[in-house]
């Protein structure tokens, strides 16, 4: 079976930012310079966050200037974070002369939109809105965006919530994007921060329906169709979300006998009729299948959870840390064709 690598894989694993991008090593310098690297954010730091939204834009062949709304997204602060490292209202030029006029452009609309509110009206729709979409803000003008826009913002807002949500989200904006406000000193356990570090039970199906209005964009608009959730053609059910992240969780955490491998392949494949659309269960199963020597199944779900990592650019849940494409499920690939005809010893 032929491997499918992005040609931006191992640049972007190597941090060899000029070979991902020329111009990246001179734009990472002057974003870094803002300490964006000393900023907290929900599952790191600023920096490791704003390059995770980057490097997913990147697989997902978005043009230059989504990619630079990715690594740039925050930077002017938002509804949800005060994280500003560059001044929206007073310095708008630097951003323009070093990124160009498009990309500050959806930089400084993306930080000034109630992004809330529009994730909200995108959940209402079936498809693209021909007619763009208005956002109406509290003391200040609307904001217009044209249906391209729409677009733009809707594949920024899956890449940016997927690259970071766990459980601790779920727990601090439950019901999202229609959460409320709750006391802090009444909730303080949801809020004690990172949490279990479980992975979400409701965000993934949010934004697969977020999902549906990009399945078949323009081509003249040059952006392409994630390729998460079948290219955005199937939406996951939060019951199915629910059930697969249950049954991942007890595997992953031991939670099931271990006597056998038999419980544990049977929670997981489970998981996968629920959720298909991701790559740890994948994973998982390829490990047991390594033990007991099936070396077919445990190449084809290593290679399942490698394109399925490669489609997301993330990991997944903030239990396997580290960029999509990592060397776990490389290695279980690798082993059964170095293992053909010979047993494995432990080395």
């Amino acid at each position: 079976m032929p491997e499918r690598l992005h040609p931006k894989l191992r640049p972007l694993l190597a941090d060899d930012w000029a070979r991902v991008d020329p111009e990246l090593p001179a734009l990472l310098e002057m974003l870094f310079a803002r300490s964006a690297g000393e900023d907290w954010h929900k599952a790191g730091t600023f920096k490791d966050h704003l390059l995770g939204v980057c490097r997913t834009l990147t697989l997902w062949d978005q043009p230059r200037e989504l990619r630079l709304l990715g690594l740039f997204h925050s930077v002017y602060s938002n509804e949800y974070v005060d994280l500003k490292l560059f001044d929206a209202g007073g310095n708008r030029a630097e951003l323009n002369a070093a990124l160009g006029p498009e990309a500050e452009r959806l930089i400084h609309t993306f930080c000034t939109m109630p992004r809330t509110l529009f994730t909200q009206r995108l959940l209402e729709e079936d498809d693209l809105p021909e007619e763009g979409m208005v956002l109406e803000r509290k003391d200040a003008p609307d904001i217009m965006l044209s249906a391209r826009d729409v677009a733009v913002f809707a594949i920024a807002t899956i890449a940016d919530i997927a690259e970071q949500w766990h459980s601790w989200q779920d727990e601090v904006f439950a019901g999202f994007p229609f959460q409320r406000a709750r006391p802090l000193r009444e909730n303080w356990a949801a809020s004690l921060w990172p949490g279990p570090l479980k992975p979400t039970t409701s965000a993934l199906s949010m934004l697969s329906r977020l999902g549906r209005v990009l399945a078949d964009l323009p081509e003249e608009w040059g952006l392409p169709t994630p390729p998460v959730f079948a290219r955005c053609t199937a939406v996951l059910e939060p019951e199915d979300e629910m059930a697969a992240a249950t049954l991942y969780w007890q595997a992953m955490t031991r939670g099931l006998p271990m006597a056998g491998l038999g419980p544990t392949h049977r929670a997981l494949t489970t998981c996968i009729r629920h959720n298909p659309y991701v790559a740890e269960p994948r994973l998982m199963l390829a490990q047991p299948a390594l033990t007991a020597g099936d070396w077919g199944m445990a190449e084809d779900h290593a290679r399942a959870g490698l394109d399925l990592l490669q489609d997301w650019g993330w990991p997944g849940t903030s239990a396997l840390p580290g960029p999509a494409g990592s060397p776990g499920p490389a290695s279980c690939c690798n082993r059964p064709r170095r293992s053909a005809g010979r047993r494995a010893s432990p080395g």
